[in-house]
């Protein structure tokens, strides 16, 4: 290995140690999601993936930034199991939602990834929450071919890939519904969103500038019928986000609870 990929390789296990995974997770889940950058890097230019050309770009503004909400990710799946008066009986990775019911609706639990692209956020969390089913829900179908490479190559069976635009996703279909480098959520865009939650769902929506999560939030509010005063009673959270080695940019997530 060269010494820049253990300079990279370094700085990924530092930065998830430094986001609260054990080092031991640390070592496990690091192995694959250096071999995923490798694979961004090796189709970035064929698919136009990401933005981000270097190795240490991809490492901490993609992967580290992506896994910045992974710990406030598992604290709503929690409190939506709780409310539903489910166990966390996860997707495993030997496990698929054929076989597997976990939540009081009878199905798997399932965090989405709207508009995955290459697979940021979904991948690094998939790999990192190897207990919860991912969909990956992109539009383009040669980003999807990418998406089933890799999940086929890290041995993520926790993942399946889903070649469809946000506004054909059946109603009903997710418990979490994620998104990042996404379009704005305008009024329209988000009534499109919740539908796609079961009873219950959120969407967590990755946002930098707090000033600029604002006017989305009161779209939010507008969309779910409540004024400023009732968000907290609705659900709606604006959580900071830390992101290892990014100390100069602005993280959130929006959280907007289901129409249901």
């Amino acid at each position: 290995m060269s010494r820049a990929s253990n300079g990279s390789e370094g700085k990924l296990h530092a930065g998830l140690i430094e986001l609260g995974i054990p080092g031991d997770e640390a070592a496990q889940y690091g192995e694959k999601l250096l071999a995923y950058v490798k694979e961004l890097q090796l189709f970035n230019s064929a698919y136009d993936l990401t933005a981000a050309k270097t190795e240490d770009d991809m490492i901490v503004r993609h992967v580290l930034d992506s896994l910045s909400a992974r710990s406030e990710l598992l604290k709503l799946k929690k409190r939506i199991l709780k409310s539903r008066g489910a166990t966390d009986a996860n997707a495993r990775p030997d496990v698929t939602p054929a076989n597997k019911t976990n939540d009081a609706a009878g199905g798997p639990f399932v965090i989405a990834d709207i508009g995955s692209g290459g697979g940021l956020p979904g991948i690094p969390l998939a790999i990192t929450m190897p207990d919860t089913y991912f969909v990956l829900a992109e539009r383009m179908s040669k980003r999807c071919a990418f998406l089933e490479n890799c999940a086929a190559i890290l041995g993520l069976k926790n993942v399946r890939v889903q070649n469809v635009e946000a506004e054909r996703i059946e109603p009903n279909s997710f418990d979490i519904a994620v998104f990042r480098a996404f379009r704005p959520l305008d009024k329209k865009m988000l009534k499109v969103l919740l539908r796609t939650l079961k009873n219950g769902g959120v969407l967590a929506a990755y946002k930098a500038k707090r000033s600029k999560i604002e006017e989305e939030a009161a779209n939010a509010l507008s969309v779910l019928n409540c004024g400023l005063a009732a968000a907290g009673a609705r659900g709606i959270e604006i959580v900071p986000l830390h992101v290892p080695f990014l100390e100069d940019r602005e993280r959130h997530l929006l959280v907007i609870p289901s129409l249901q």
